[in-house]
Parts: C-alpha cells; sequence; structure tokens
C-alpha cells in the first residue's frame, strides 16, 4: 500500500527590531507600530497570520483618542504603566491597569474612546488587532486582571478562542501568553504541529533561540516546535500562538 510522506512546515524564525518599526509622535501620542499602521505603510509588514496590528503607545496624561468606530476586528490591550479609561457604544467604561487585558469585539461595528485616566503621568500600552474568524456579528466586550504572582517565572495565559484558564475569549484560534520572568529565569513554550509564533518584547531583554530581543523587538516562528525563551536583566513579554 502507498502510504503518502509528510510534508513538516518549513522552519522559519524572522526577527523585527524596535528600530526598524513604523513611528509617529503627535505630542499628545508616541506610537511605534509594529505592523503597517495609518501612515506607516510597509507592504512587507502588514501582519502575521491572524495578527494584525501592535502598536506600542505612550499618552501624555489627560489625552487620549475621542470616540472614533471600529468593525470585524478583535481588539485587544494590555496596559504596561499608568491607567487606560475606556469608553463605547455598547455602555461599557472601565479603566485598565497593568496586569488587565481588555477585549473588543467590533462586530458589525462599535465606537469608543481610549483616554489617560491620570492628569498627571503617562500611561503606556500595547494595542493588538486580531483579524476575527469571521466578519460581523454582535459587538463584544470583556476584561480580566492578571496579577504579577500569575505572570512570574511563567507563561500566563490572558487570551484564547475558547477562554480557557480563565482568558479573556477571542473570536479567532490564537493563544495570548503573558509572561514576566526575573533574571536568568526561563520558560519554554511548545507549538503543536502547524502551528506559528511571534514573541513581542514588553520591557527588559531575552534571548529567544540564536537571538537577542530587547524592549520592542518581535520575533516571527514558523516551523519551531519549542521556543526557550531565558532573561537576561528582568523581561516582560507577549507571546502569540497562532493557527
Amino acid at each position: 500500500m502507498q502510504t503518502t510522506k509528510k510534508t513538516l512546515p518549513q522552519r522559519a524564525v524572522t526577527l523585527r527590531r524596535a528600530n526598524a518599526r513604523g513611528h509617529a509622535n503627535h505630542g499628545w501620542l508616541d506610537s511605534h507600530h509594529t505592523f503597517s499602521f495609518a501612515d506607516y505603510h510597509d507592504p512587507a509588514q502588514m501582519g502575521f497570520r491572524a495578527l494584525r496590528v501592535i502598536n506600542d503607545d505612550r499618552v501624555a496624561p489627560g489625552a487620549g483618542f475621542p470616540t472614533h468606530p471600529h468593525r470585524d476586528m478583535e481588539i485587544v490591550s494590555y496596559v504596561v504603566e499608568g491607567a487606560l479609561e475606556h469608553k463605547d457604544s455598547e455602555g461599557n467604561g472601565s479603566v485598565i491597569v497593568p496586569g488587565d487585558v481588555q477585549r473588543m469585539s467590533a462586530g458589525s461595528g462599535i465606537r469608543h474612546s481610549e483616554y489617560n485616566h491620570s492628569k498627571d503621568h503617562p500611561v503606556r500600552f500595547l494595542q493588538i488587532w486580531i483579524l476575527p474568524n469571521a466578519r460581523g456579528g454582535a459587538p463584544g466586550y470583556e476584561q480580566k486582571h492578571f496579577p504579577p504572582q500569575e505572570r512570574r517565572g511563567a507563561l500566563r495565559l490572558v487570551a484564547s478562542a475558547d477562554g480557557q484558564h480563565g482568558s479573556v475569549a477571542l473570536r479567532q484560534d490564537v493563544r495570548i501568553h503573558a509572561g514576566l520572568l526575573a533574571a536568568a529565569d526561563a520558560v519554554t513554550h511548545s507549538f503543536a504541529e502547524g502551528r506559528h509564533g511571534w514573541l513581542q518584547i514588553v520591557r527588559g531583554n531575552v534571548r529567544a533561540l540564536e537571538h537577542s530581543l530587547g524592549e520592542g523587538d518581535g520575533l516571527a516562528l514558523s516551523g519551531v516546535s519549542e521556543l526557550p525563551i531565558v532573561a537576561g536583566d528582568s523581561a516582560e513579554f507577549l507571546l502569540f500562538d497562532l493557527a
């Protein structure tokens, strides 16, 4: 009987340095774009798998994004420093602080605003856009807190398609892990066959495979079965496990 040999995905590891990202400074907003966004357009940087946007935003005290529309996008906000105030047309309102993960499913259409909640201190947060598995549908909102002790020395699942382990639920087959490592600490993530990864360093520095990564650096991974992450100094990062 003839058998078909299974073809394994080709291994590819691509580094995206922080200083190669798009950058926009509007005074009240200082933003770095890992992928094409707004006035920054690079045909070679249109996202990775379902991951479409990673913006590293710093917003001045009292400033922010006035009410604006979104549709057909899963929008995840991860606050690094300070406090971010959110309001939307579905009646949701909250203040997001470090350790909080907010998921807004834009669905068929939603309007929202985001402001620095403080009049004295800046806020820094990562805004992440993920393409949904289907267009339309009712808008949705969810917010959960993941304290440092759950992320320290671990890969804490903070977002997933099924809301597993208390994570926020995404409308896409993406799993987002958050990690905090002390100097020389290490964690390893195993990818199932056919999965891909994106490692985004929030602050500090790590070594992943053959690469040394610092704040703002990203690493795209395909055909990799295991990813060891070793901190140099203390580090904070997000790891995306993608279909």
